[in-house]
């Protein structure tokens, strides 16, 4: 086979949303295998993760991708090829830091790759550099082409130096198109690169968008709200005839005000920076959903035992009243006898008496 595993680890599989892209959609019902593969046909170095019959994770790893953790259990990562953004939920901490080691470790063989491909390119180009003025200079002492007239056109021969040129010139071109392949490959990394620096930059330009347009918003409410205190203190420095006092008064207020202000802005961006992560959100309610339902079973299996406990022992309690009943008898019987026996004693007193 061309590819061969090299790393796995168990994680919950998430996409960002492409309509939002803020939220994070579940890509597994459940934890699946997420491993690294690498190409050995073509020196490519993959993560791939399979969900049932359909690939789930399919990413090409390029030397400028980055893996972000984000939480203690959660990481993501972009790929712009497939133009989404990739999360994996671990059930540890640990298993996290593996996973983001590896990818740095992969990372790396993948630039070493490319830089070996490049070697090789740059290797092969000064070939051409030196067969280049050889060319020209047996184009230059090459005899010249000779015409004949012929009747109504004009025919070319040309000499052998030409014909070994011509050699010469396929032969170049061959060689080429055959280096051309190794230059198509660094193209399409340097393309990848390219486009997940471009999802990279829009990713962060959105936001960067979203959030001016929100500091906008609260500037704008905060310059009406200060244009509308000002109105309202010029209103009663006009009403009032001592407009000094109130003046100091009022401006006491503004200060206020506008303390009050700055502590909602610095509230505000501690809010920012205080954001959760929306999938590691996600994953945790999975778990306890499925902590949920085994407990749910759990308790299931509980009253089925508690009601053939009850069972149990509604029987037993019948077959010891039975006993019970028995051992009445039994004793009422016995007493019987002991009184027959006694009459039996008295009957031979008397008789020995006489």
């Amino acid at each position: 086979m061309g590819e061969q595993p090299i790393f796995s680890a168990r994680a919950h599989v998430f996409q960002i949303d492409p309509a939002t892209k803020r939220n994070w959609l579940p890509a597994s019902k459940h934890a699946v295998t997420v491993s690294f593969f690498y190409d050995a046909n073509r020196s490519v170095y993959r993560i791939i993760s399979v969900g049932g019959t359909k690939a789930i994770i399919n990413s090409t790893i390029t030397p400028n991708m980055t893996f972000t953790k984000t939480s203690q259990k959660f990481g993501q990562w972009a790929d712009s090829r497939a133009n989404t953004v990739y999360g994996l939920g671990f059930s540890t901490e640990q298993q996290l830091q593996q996973f983001a080691e590896q990818f740095k470790e992969v990372k790396e063989a993948a630039r070493l790759a490319r830089e070996k491909s490049q070697e090789r390119y740059e290797l092969a180009n000064p070939a051409l550099n030196i067969a280049a003025p050889q060319e020209l200079s047996e184009e230059r002492h090459s005899p010249p082409l000779l015409t004949v007239n012929g009747p109504g056109e004009e025919k070319l021969f040309r000499s052998k130096s030409a014909e070994v040129e011509l050699t010469v010139e396929k032969e170049r071109v061959k060689k080429m198109l055959s280096e051309g392949s190794m230059c198509e490959i660094n193209l399409e990394a340097e393309l990848f690169t390219l486009q997940d620096s471009n999802a990279k930059l829009v990713a962060a330009l959105q936001e960067a968008n979203s959030s001016v347009e929100q500091w906008k918003q609260q500037l704008a409410e905060y310059q009406d709200e200060t244009d509308r205190l000002r109105e309202q203190v010029a209103e009663l420095e006009a009403q009032l005839g001592h407009p000094a006092a109130d003046k100091e008064e009022l401006s006491r207020s503004l200060e206020e005000l506008e303390a009050l202000l700055s502590a909602k802005d610095q509230e505000i961006h501690s809010l920012q920076s205080k954001k959760t992560d929306v999938g590691e959100l996600e994953r945790e309610r999975e778990e306890a959903i499925e902590r949920l339902q085994d407990l749910e079973r759990r308790n299931t299996e509980l009253e089925g035992q508690v009601q053939n406990a009850e069972k149990t022992l509604a029987s037993s309690r019948d077959e010891r009243e039975k006993a019970e009943v028995e051992v009445q008898h039994i004793l009422e019987a016995l007493d019987v006898k002991i009184c027959d026996l006694n009459d039996l004693r008295q009957s031979l007193a008397n008789l020995i008496d006489k």
